[in-house]
């Protein structure tokens, strides 16, 4: 009885399965009559003729993600680089996708190689990263162009990496390295004559301003110098003139004459201060130089030997 109902069953689910499909929202069914194609299947619940009728294809209507595995491509400088990407697509049409191709994933896939190989083939190494998404888009256009008889669309192509070879990388990074040492020498050189120019411009702003200021010291010393002289003569000026006037006054002359013989007085002491000369009057004078005679004539007269032995013997 067991054994029985367990048949039972397992018939019934095997002739449900057959007989009722269930298509997903995600998703889209081919469903095949004898070999034939009937018509699409949207997702619901759908009945199908047992033994007849066939899901043929399962399509998957999501935006899906493919990965573009690495590739050996050749730059237009002849330089190897590795290069992988990701590539968008989306089933616009499940008929097309089922039988316009038979793997529209690994079309896709080889279709973005060979577009990048010849994509990278048109640019230098150097343009290879600063020209990604102008690669991106013509990648796309090119895939778009083949793809449509296939029933889908290509949304994006994104590069994911773009790495050169091993030996490349070392070359770069000697040339980066010798390109920043020239760098640092310029800058350095352009420090030193920067900075011999500022000391040579301030030593000679220096120069000038020591001349301006000897310049201007002498100026200001010959204005003092003008400026005392022209004192000293309005002095001297009006000095004479309130002598002249005191002179015409009445007894002027006389006060002049008065104080001239004291300056001469006056003078007179202070050179015979400074002189070897003795003033006396005229008689002592006289006597004096009598007196000075007799003693040089006696200094010069020496006693003769007669008279010193005569005088010997007296004694």
């Amino acid at each position: 009885m067991w054994t029985t109902l367990l048949i039972i069953i397992a018939l019934g689910v095997f002739i449900f399965t057959k007989v009722f499909i269930i298509v997903e929202m995600r998703e889209e069914v081919i469903q095949e009559r004898l070999g034939k194609y009937i018509k699409t299947l949207k997702p619901g619940l759908h009945f199908l003729i047992p033994f007849v009728d066939r899901p043929a294809y399962r399509q998957e209507m999501r935006e899906q993600v493919i990965d573009v595995p690495s590739q050996t491509c050749i730059t237009k400088d002849n330089i190897e680089v590795e290069v992988d990407g990701l590539v968008y697509v989306k089933v616009m049409d499940a008929y097309k996708a089922s039988y316009g191709i038979g793997n529209y994933k690994m079309a896709a896939i080889n279709l973005a190689q060979t577009t990048m190989r010849s994509e990278i083939g048109k640019i230098t190494l150097d343009d290879t990263f600063s020209e990604r998404e102008q690669m991106n888009e013509n990648i796309v256009r090119e895939i778009d162009k083949a793809s449509d008889p296939w029933g889908i669309k290509v949304l994006r192509y994104e590069i994911r990496n773009i790495r050169p070879s091993d030996n490349l990388i070392h070359t770069l990074e000697k040339q980066m390295e010798a390109e920043r040492d020239k760098r640092a020498e310029i800058t350095k050189s352009t420090g030193t004559r920067d900075y011999k120019i500022n000391e040579s411009q301030g030593e000679r702003q220096e120069a000038i301003l020591l001349s301006e200021a000897q310049r201007q010291k002498r100026i200001n010393e010959a204005k003092g110098k003008a400026k005392e002289i022209e004192l000293i003569a309005k002095a001297t000026s009006k000095g004479i003139k309130r002598v002249s006037e005191a002179i015409a006054k009445p007894g002027g002359d006389l006060a002049v004459k008065t104080k001239l013989i004291e300056q001469f007085i006056g003078q007179l002491g202070n050179v015979i201060e400074q002189a070897n000369v003795s003033v006396l009057p005229t008689e002592t004078a006289n006597l004096k130089t009598f007196f000075e005679g007799v003693s040089k004539v006696s200094d010069g007269t020496q006693p003769s030997s007669a008279y010193k032995a005569t005088k010997g013997g007296q004694q």
